[in-house]
């Protein structure tokens, strides 16, 4: 008795260890739109992320569970081997190749790949390189984060920093340059890109009311490699947003797109 006690004992203490670096989380939610003056519809949405953690490594897999066969989502691995950093990405992603208006690929593209890093005493950079061949050197300056990845299609520079109660990030890709800042005025979030888009969040009695203006989008030609952008014309949104005592969250949001009013509950843990 006392043997099969013991036994016991020890299987719920490596039961124990076995789980005790794995956590759990996710998201579900459940959308209504009225879509206008066109037919409405109710969307749904849940995800599940394990992330187990072993010493220095630790393996992240996502999958997406509304729907008859949950599908995968990402499958992710990284490890730490003193200053060397390891980073798998396992998944290959089923991108959307159809033609429909908003430049998706014309072939899919293998996005899994092996990346390696190395904390180097160079200052403060960090040194990385993929099994694409591509090098990133990144690192803080007197505040301003840099990041530089030298690579065929297109060397690609980015810089962040907190100026002046501001939070600028400007990124140059194959010598494209985007922006965009963000700052508080009167309790009121405001951030502004390149692109146009504007935001703002301010509290609203109890609630979260966010305004957003999206720019119009010009219509592109196809090219070899993706397919045409057709044009939407410039429109705005209001969405009100409020959590609840249950745990859940609730959102009411109108565009002036289509002049459609979605409403969304949803909860995460």
């Amino acid at each position: 008795m006392k043997k099969l006690i013991a036994l016991f004992a020890v299987s719920a203490l490596a039961s124990t260890a076995a789980t005790a670096g794995v956590a759990l989380s996710g998201a579900a939610s459940v959308s209504y739109d009225d879509n206008g003056s066109a037919a409405s519809a109710t969307t749904y949405d849940a995800d599940i992320t394990l992330v187990g953690t072993a010493g220095a490594t630790t393996f992240t897999y996502s999958m997406d569970v509304d729907q008859a066969s949950p599908q995968t989502s990402a499958a992710d691995m990284s490890t730490t081997i003193g200053p060397v950093t390891v980073a798998a990405d396992m998944h290959q992603v089923d991108e959307s190749n159809l033609n429909d208006g908003d430049g998706d690929a014309k072939l899919d593209t293998d996005d899994t790949g092996v990346t390696i890093s190395l904390d180097a005493p160079i200052g403060d950079a960090t040194i990385g390189l993929d099994n694409s061949g591509n090098v990133t050197v990144s690192g803080t300056w007197s505040g301003v984060t840099v990041s530089h990845t030298s690579k065929k299609a297109g060397d690609t520079t980015s810089a962040s920093a907190a100026i002046a109660g501001m939070d600028v990030s400007v990124t140059n890709k194959a010598g494209a340059t985007t922006w965009s800042m963000g700052t508080t005025v009167s309790g009121v979030d405001l951030t502004l890109a390149s692109s146009k888009k504007i935001t703002a969040a301010f509290g609203l009695t109890g609630n979260t009311m966010t305004v957003t203006h999206n720019p119009a989008v010009v219509a592109t030609a196809s090219t070899v490699t993706t397919h045409s952008i057709s044009a939407v014309k410039a429109y705005s949104t209001v969405a009100i947003s409020r959590d609840l005592t249950s745990g859940a969250a609730l959102s009411a949001t109108y565009s002036s797109l289509d002049d459609s009013l979605t409403l969304k509950a949803s909860v995460a843990f």
